[in-house]
């Protein structure tokens, strides 16, 4: 077993004397053109997981779906019948090539029944953002399947270190940050633990890349890159909002127009789900101290349910759901 450093091939960066990053070279171009894996499992069919299970669909993959209980598999097998409806519509009004839409339906197995993972090469867990959870849901995938699957977590904050302590083969264990939605999301981050076999890593890169996405490699570290930028730069818009520096609107046009965000800090908050981002800010302040501690309005507004797109209220008003 041959553990991984982010200063390897896939890194894509290595850092001088000074910290500076400069790029590196890189021979993935030079392996041919990657493939998804032929079986993939997701566990956990909420909005993340049926993004990445139609991710996963649409780049030729037959997709299996566990979920906790029949009720939570039928509204999964709604919300990627949703999804997938949705990208056949944009595809087709941009005159884009893609499968029947019941083709692409049918690539789907969605269950209760965590064995029917035995049969796939990657499996990724894609359950809320709590540690004891997430650790209990991957040794649970990980005694269904086989040894030289590749086992993944598409978590946002939580150490993979941690994570993999509750494995027996966390050589195989990785993680696979998606970001929402995730099938126009063009980031994928590759966290790689201290017992990452290299080749996994190699794996996942040109899985990713198949997927049409942009993959980076991460040192495991809290936050990792994504996260502990951006939930940064949200939780100090929050606070301006709290304290009355500015309305949403504009605080997100100070970043869109002033820094050339795509998308404002607030409004990509309502995207996330606040609730989300209030577990990650939770989850960094353990681990990096109080310039993470979650402001009071956020907490306020998961209390009260607004938590963002998905129930139509955050910091706007919400119709698209």
């Amino acid at each position: 077993m041959s553990s991984v450093d982010p200063s390897s091939r896939f890194a894509r960066s290595t850092t001088d004397a000074r910290g500076t990053a400069r790029a590196t070279t890189t021979d993935a171009a030079e392996a041919g053109p990657a493939r998804v894996p032929a079986r993939v499992g997701v566990l956990g069919g909420g909005r993340m997981g049926s993004g990445i299970a139609h991710a996963f669909a649409v780049a030729g993959a037959r997709v299996v779906v566990v979920e906790r209980d029949r009720e939570s598999a039928d509204a999964s097998g709604r919300r990627i019948r949703d999804s997938l409806r949705r990208t056949a519509e944009r595809s087709a009004a941009a005159g884009e090539p893609l499968s029947p839409l019941d083709a692409l339906s049918s690539a789907f197995t969605i269950t209760t029944d965590v064995s029917l993972f035995e049969s796939c090469g990657l499996v990724i867990e894609a359950v809320p953002e709590d540690r004891t959870l997430k650790a209990a849901e991957l040794a649970r995938a990980e005694a269904a399947i086989a040894p030289n699957a590749v086992l993944a977590t598409n978590t946002s904050s939580i150490p993979i270190e941690a994570l993999a302590a509750s494995l027996t083969r966390p050589q195989r264990f990785l993680g696979l940050h998606f970001f929402n939605p995730v099938p126009s999301s063009q980031l994928v981050e590759i966290i790689v633990g201290s017992a990452t076999d290299s080749a996994v890593v190699d794996e996942a890169y040109g899985w990713v890349s198949a997927l049409g996405k942009r993959p980076i490699v991460v040192r495991d570290s809290p936050g990792f890159a994504s996260s502990r930028l951006g939930v940064m730069l949200g939780l100090e818009a929050i606070r301006m909002l709290e304290e009355g520096v500015a309305s949403a609107e504009d605080i997100d046009a100070a970043m869109e127009l002033g820094y050339r965000h795509p998308i404002g800090p607030l409004r990509t908050t309502d995207i996330v789900g606040l609730d989300v981002r209030l577990a990650i800010a939770e989850e960094l302040e353990r681990t990096l101290g109080p310039r993470y501690s979650p402001p009071e309005l956020l907490r306020r507004m998961v209390a009260e349910g607004d938590l963002g797109r998905k129930t139509g209220r955050g910091f706007y008003e919400w119709n698209d759901r």
